[in-house]
């Protein structure tokens, strides 16, 4: 494959700033188009009003009802991080609110597949609750909600995920991508959608005076006593770490109001404000959360909780993250530790099965040749992991892929998950290759960047032509070159501790904010291998007096490194024995 290619962001100006912001930190914020004033607003008091979010007055209402009258209340969440954080943000917040019957279920991927199904609801029929509220999925249900609606069941659908041509048959659906929908951040993940729903669900019941410190004590639907219904009106701040791993591990651009909620979010964790579970998550991942930052709940932390949903039950990671007794959410989160080493495993071989595959076509054509759309398959994948995989391999290939394995119930209809590159919306072109071809795929959902199909297996060679038809119609060949945003060069005074500590905890970085990187050339004074397939080296820059420690992640094609080189890294802190030091995380180094 082509190397890939640095370029630089442009350089803007830093004039404004704080005098007390790192100098370097104003560069970084500068470059991505913020201004001073954005400093300000990276506060809670400054998210997205409630009110502008669509379908949230009527889901209160049903909720309000269901409370007052004590009845039952399922959450069906999904099986990833999201669904999985949004369903313990749920259940949490509907219990804070006063709801004393609320459960959850997560569907079995082979028995009910995704999100709510009939299957489903039929599986509820034994013992059916008076009302579902969906996380993280909902939006496409039609069947699902009209078998509840048949068997009296309300449904109230929070989602985030693109609705199709219609929608269901919900008693109400709160999703900010719903056409029409005045919310300014389309961007919300499944959690934040819920976070959403309870923020504005404490609104009205404080205007009913469900609290005791309410105000006016407005009489509630039925007669019974209020004088064992009233309590404190709740803190949902204490939810913020939920939502902020569920954000991050989902994918979606942290957009501004997303790095509200996230920074509110890591910010309760390092204090020590987080629940028992996301504190044992830190800990079986040997990572000190009084440090937390997005790149924990992206790399650490939500891998382990998607590790539960993709190879077992993701009951076990909401389970941790509900669990408020320290013991035992220790005792899920090394579970689940336990079952994301598996996952690994799994994924690595997997990985490299697609690898081999890709590199035996080029053996056979030029690199110019491969699909503008890449559909991959074997019959021996495991249908859980297959979305780790397409995101492997669209990083190495930098162009969409879809990765798919027989489902676990039948061999002869495939799960695929695809993963996409920025300028080409996944969800769209599925839904192009449905309008081409209908009946080729069963079913597909999702969002730009990530979504998810059902298909029998004898459509694979069509759909893969068709995929990569759509791909080559709407990418420009030239937005397949393999790239990395850098920064730009730093000066030898800018290689500080007090650098990379300014960095590391702002941001937050993730998806659609992307951590700093910067280029420079070295003259390499030493090298050894770590682990069989890392490099550690010790650079020297033009006019340091010292050099630089630096590390290099699955280096194998690089070894030997050149003797003088041009580094694309990140500057970390290296902490050992409890000390801190300046660590050079190298993404790529070529000769100089």
């Amino acid at each position: 494959m082509k190397a890939l290619r640095i370029r630089r962001r442009p350089v803007a100006s830093t004039a404004g700033w704080p005098i007390e912001l790192h100098p370097l930190l104003a560069r970084v914020y500068a470059a991505r188009g913020l201004v001073p004033a954005d400093l300000a607003r990276l506060r809670l008091t400054e998210l997205a009003a409630p009110h502008s979010l669509g379908g949230l007055d009527r889901a209160c209402e049903r909720l309000a009802q269901a409370i007052d009258a004590n009845r039952r209340i399922c959450i069906v969440g999904d099986f990833d991080c999201d669904g999985a954080t949004g369903t313990a943000v749920a259940v949490r917040g509907l219990r804070l609110l006063g709801a004393r019957n609320v459960g959850y279920r997560v569907p079995h991927r082979a028995r009910e597949g995704y999100g709510l199904s009939a299957a489903l609801v039929e599986s509820l029929a034994s013992d059916p609750p008076d009302l579902i509220v969906t996380v993280d999925n909902g939006i496409a249900s039609h069947a699902g909600v009209a078998a509840a609606r048949e068997r009296g069941i309300g449904v109230i659908v929070t989602d985030h995920h693109l609705p199709g041509a219609t929608l269901p048959a919900a008693d109400a659906i709160v999703n900010p991508n719903v056409e029409g929908d005045a919310f300014p951040s389309k961007a919300l993940a499944g959690v934040g959608v819920v976070f959403y729903l309870l923020l504005a669900l404490r609104a009205h019941l404080r205007e009913r005076g469900w609290f005791a410190a309410g105000g006016k004590q407005a009489p509630l639907a039925d007669s019974r006593d209020r004088a064992d219904r009233t309590n404190a009106e709740p803190d949902l701040a204490t939810l913020l770490d939920l939502v902020a791993l569920g954000t991050v591990a989902d994918l979606v651009p942290l957009d501004a109001n997303n790095r509200i909620l996230v920074a509110a979010g890591l910010k309760r964790i390092r204090a020590g404000q987080c629940c028992a579970g996301i504190a044992a998550l830190y800990r079986a991942a040997s990572r000190d959360r009084t440090r937390a930052v997005a790149a924990d709940l992206g790399y650490a932390l939500g891998p382990r909780v998607n590790a539960a949903g993709r190879l077992e039950d993701m009951s076990l990671g909401i389970e941790c993250l509900l669990a408020d007794d320290e013991a035992r959410a220790g005792e899920l989160a090394a579970q689940l530790s336990a079952i994301n080493a598996q996952r690994q495993e799994l994924q690595s071989a997997m990985v490299e099965q697609g690898e081999a595959m890709v590199a035996q076509f080029l053996a056979r054509h030029r690199d110019d040749d491969l699909p503008f759309g890449i559909v991959l398959h074997e019959p021996n994948w495991h249908p859980g992991v297959v979305g780790l995989v397409a995101s492997k391999l669209k990083e190495r290939l930098h162009r969409p892929v879809v990765a798919c394995a027989p489902t676990e119930s039948d061999a002869l209809e495939l799960r695929g998950s695809a993963r996409s590159i920025p300028g080409f919306h996944l969800r769209d072109a599925l839904a192009e290759v449905d309008a081409r071809c209908p009946g080729l795929i069963v079913r597909f959902g999702g969002h730009a960047m990530a979504a998810g199909m059902t298909l029998p297996a004898a459509n694979l060679a069509r759909f893969a032509a068709e995929f990569d038809a759509v791909a080559r119609q709407r990418i420009d060949a030239q937005a397949l070159e393999r790239f990395a945003w850098s920064d730009g060069e730093l000066g030898a005074g800018d290689f500080t501790p007090a650098a990379a500590q300014a960095l590391r905890y702002a941001g937050p970085w993730g998806q659609g904010f992307a951590e700093p990187l910067f280029d420079n050339e070295f003259a390499v004074e030493s090298w050894r291998v770590v682990g069989e397939r890392h490099l550690k080296l010790r650079l020297r820059g033009d006019g340091h007096a010292q050099a630089l420690d630096a590390i290099l992640f699955d280096a194998l094609d690089c070894m030997p490194p050149p003797g003088r080189l041009r580094a694309l890294f990140q500057l970390d802190l290296n902490e050992w024995n409890g000390r801190e030091s300046l660590q050079l995380l190298l993404k790529q180094i070529e000769p100089a």
